[in-house]
């Protein structure tokens, strides 16, 4: 005789089909997104655009009867018919939410026979490219912050030499202890202490150089434990400090973080390195390669 379940004992979801309504779809791939690489923002937001595909359609809807009529007009619908504002880049985000999910259903668990969102077309005017530096503006941003080191602060050397050679975001860098970095050979651990976020740890190469110049920063400061124990907003001051000798109108984590992952992308380096480099999800890094591809189609060549 079959042992029957108990109360307590959860049963195994049922196995998707291409009769499973939107909603139930739904859960699942919030669930598919939350036990994988895939930051908090990213699970709400694809999240969010779903049930605005399911308000547009109706959650009982089964999926496998959504087509590319019914998600380019969920689109249109979007753009005029809902009475709220839509700008290009969420509109972006949401299109990018519809073929996460369907890619999903398709290629990943093969529910559905076909990916419906596969002939969305992304909005004409795509969000602007990121700021990055050309190689001129990187060897002077440099050369500024060696000047400022040789007056007695090394601090703006050691952040952007830092920031150049690794892309580390501002909340990472905020987060940095003496003991995530390696000196024999230079590296920096970029740590996470909520375990959702684990994953994303990894092992940042530094150049020759990093060691002689993050001990001259210590002993100035006397760092004992955050490497840079001031306000994310007080770092920036320090950039637009070199910023404003070299002529530039603004120097952020942002700009260098793109700036060393084009630096990379131009280089050669393997796309699944630099998606693991930069900490990205595979969903955030189609984006992110699609932007630097752009960047590199325009950026100067040298002779």
């Amino acid at each position: 005789m079959p042992r029957q379940l108990s109360l307590f004992e959860a049963l195994p979801p049922p196995p998707l089909r291409p009769e499973t309504p939107l909603a139930e779809a739904r859960a699942a791939f919030e669930a598919h997104l939350r036990g994988g690489d895939y930051s908090r923002h990213t699970v709400y937001f694809f999240v969010h655009d779903l049930r605005l595909l399911g308000r547009f359609l109706g959650d009982g809807r089964p999926i496998g009867a959504v087509g590319l009529r019914d998600l380019n007009a969920f689109v249109d619908w979007l753009r005029r018919g809902r009475g709220a504002p839509c700008s290009p880049k969420s509109l972006r985000r949401r299109i990018t939410s519809l073929k996460a999910f369907f890619r999903w259903l398709h290629e990943d668990l093969r529910v559905l026979p076909y990916n419906p969102a596969e002939g969305l077309v992304y909005p004409e005017a795509p969000e602007p490219l990121p700021e990055v530096l050309t190689p001129d503006q990187i060897q002077a941003v440099r050369e500024a912050a060696e000047a400022i080191r040789r007056e007695g602060d090394a601090r703006p050397r050691t952040l952007i030499t830092l920031l150049l050679h690794t892309g580390l975001k501002k909340s990472e860098v905020a987060a940095l202890r003496l003991d995530h970095f390696e000196f024999e050979e230079p590296a920096v651990w970029v740590r996470y202490t909520h375990p959702r976020y684990r994953h994303k740890e990894r092992r940042l190469p530094l150049p020759p150089e990093w060691p002689a110049l993050f001990q001259e920063y210590l002993r100035q400061y006397r760092i004992a434990g955050r490497v840079f124990p001031w306000t994310p907003r007080n770092l920036e001051y320090v950039l637009d400090d070199v910023a404003a000798r070299v002529g530039l109108d603004h120097l952020s984590f942002e700009s260098l973080r793109w700036t060393c992952a084009l630096q990379d992308f131009l280089g050669g380096m393997d796309p699944e390195a630099l998606r693991r480099k930069l900490g990205l999800s595979e969903i955030q890094w189609r984006e992110t390669r699609r932007r630097l591809q752009a960047l590199a189609d325009r950026y100067p060549r040298g002779p």
